[in-house]
């Protein structure tokens, strides 16, 4: 385990000091930099063969933050208070496609070295915090260039472009991609000289953020292009897993099944897209506060738990592959928001992931979105979550990492007594499964100039 303690406080660190010494050197493995490849088991998340549960967060921003060395106390502030609070995972972007400040590729196949440091520091500095990483390569949409900025190299070429759909079919364009993959897939970190491909802080590689496709809502469009690049990564590097990136709304292989979507499709199809052989694991995100922001909250969370479970059932009996609930959270934008609403969704949310971990479910963890640090206002889209600043959500985000690692370790070791969760003893039964009672955090506040060119991630919109 490497993990850097800056604090004077107790931090989720020290405690988890005291379960290795208790449960063995299991959570290392789970956690530490030495712990090897995450892989696959059937519908389970393993590491040497033990399994892997995690709680995890978003932060797209690192990289853009890290291309200016000034700033990167960001990065390792957030770092620091996620490993505080126990999680594990983060999931982050590995693209910035120009023209703009800190452009990663500035033109086609043109890239600003500074910035790919600032992609070393990101991973550098995951794993000696003993953090995994999921990379994306592209968005779907045209914050940070994404999708749009490919198809636009194209036009811009004299190569005839009906829309930015040809994306998935242009073989020009997917041979733009296709050097993106291949030039931060072999990239060597310039600070641990390990070449990307090779270094097992990164626990997965995402396709893009989010397709959709608006020429063909079947979904067989997005799956030929996911067939194809899915070989095309696992070309190139056979130790870490892939993914696509999907909300998860459903396509034509189960027609009945679209009536889960949220009153629309997208040209995707969550069972034929995560069919694909190459593919090691599936992915939703969720945001019934956008996708039904008219209706009450009840109805907002009654949707979330048909979402859920929905995609458990057809990840464990068809896709019969491990599930990651890669983006979820509860806006400040939305009307009559408070913090008690936001921790109860977060609640809420966790507690079925649990459930559904805990009956040997196919979930592995969920990722919140978003963190950040403070004095990153540039970036905020309503979600993001400053944990030294909110100490009830943080309490319960260390709680679900306490319960989700330690679910690993009683699984792994064939401890027949499972800790339940329910609504009324939800508390109590996670300090249980954590082996300690703190729950509280210290409330610490930091001051910092904040960047004035950085850009934020907008949310995408109903259609």
């Amino acid at each position: 385990m490497a993990t850097y303690i800056k604090c004077s406080r107790p931090s989720w660190s020290v405690v988890f000091v005291l379960y290795m010494s208790l449960f063995g050197n299991y959570a290392c493995e789970a956690r530490g930099k030495g712990g090897g490849f995450v892989g696959t088991k059937g519908i389970n998340f393993v590491i040497n063969g033990s399994p892997f549960m995690f709680n995890g967060f978003n932060a797209y921003w690192m990289m853009d933050v890290a291309s200016d060395p000034s700033e990167r106390y960001k990065v390792t502030r957030v770092l620091q208070d996620a490993v505080d609070a126990g999680l594990s995972v983060c999931r982050t972007w590995a693209f910035f496609d120009g023209p703009g400040a800190n452009a990663l590729q500035i033109s086609r196949g043109v890239y600003d070295e500074r910035v790919f440091q600032g992609l070393d520091f990101v991973v550098a500095e995951a794993r000696k915090y003993g953090l995994r990483l999921i990379l994306s390569f592209v968005n779907n949409y045209k914050d940070f260039g994404g999708r749009p900025q490919y198809v636009e190299w194209a036009k811009s070429s004299g190569v005839k472009i009906n829309s930015d759909d040809d994306f998935y079919t242009n073989s020009i364009v997917k041979g733009y991609y296709k050097n993106h993959v291949e030039r931060v897939v072999t990239r060597v970190n310039t600070i641990t000289k390990t070449a990307y491909r090779d270094d097992n802080t990164i626990m997965a590689w995402e396709l893009i953020n989010e397709p959709r496709c608006q020429v063909d809502y079947s979904g067989r469009m997005v799956n030929a292009w996911v067939q194809e690049m899915a070989t095309f990564v696992k070309s190139m590097d056979k130790h870490h897993l892939l993914e696509i990136g999907m909300e998860g709304f459903y396509g034509d292989t189960k027609p009945e099944r679209k009536q889960i979507n949220p009153g629309y499709e997208v040209g995707t199809d969550f069972i034929s897209n995560n069919l694909v052989k190459e593919i090691d694991f599936a992915t939703i995100h969720a945001y019934p506060d956008q996708w039904f922001f008219k209706q009450s909250e009840d109805l907002q969370m009654a949707f979330m738990q048909r979402w859920m479970s929905s995609h458990y059932e057809d990840s464990r009996t068809v896709l019969k592959k491990p599930l990651v609930i890669a983006e979820f959270g509860k806006s400040c934008k939305d009307p009559n928001y408070n913090i008690n609403k936001r921790d109860s969704y977060m609640n809420a949310v966790y507690r079925n992931i649990y459930m559904e971990a805990r009956t040997g479910g196919t979930v592995g963890g969920g990722l919140v979105w978003q963190l950040t640090a403070d004095r990153m206002g540039s970036y905020g889209d309503g979600y993001e979550i400053i944990l030294r600043e909110n100490p009830s959500t943080d309490g319960i985000i260390s709680r679900q990492s306490h319960a989700m690692t330690t679910l690993s370790h009683m699984l792994a070791t064939g401890t027949q007594s499972l800790p339940s969760l329910s609504d009324d003893d939800r508390e109590i039964e996670f300090d249980q499964v954590r082996g300690h009672s703190s729950v509280a955090r210290d409330h610490r506040h930091h001051r910092h100039a904040n960047r004035g060119d950085s850009r934020k991630r907008l949310r995408n919109a109903v259609p």
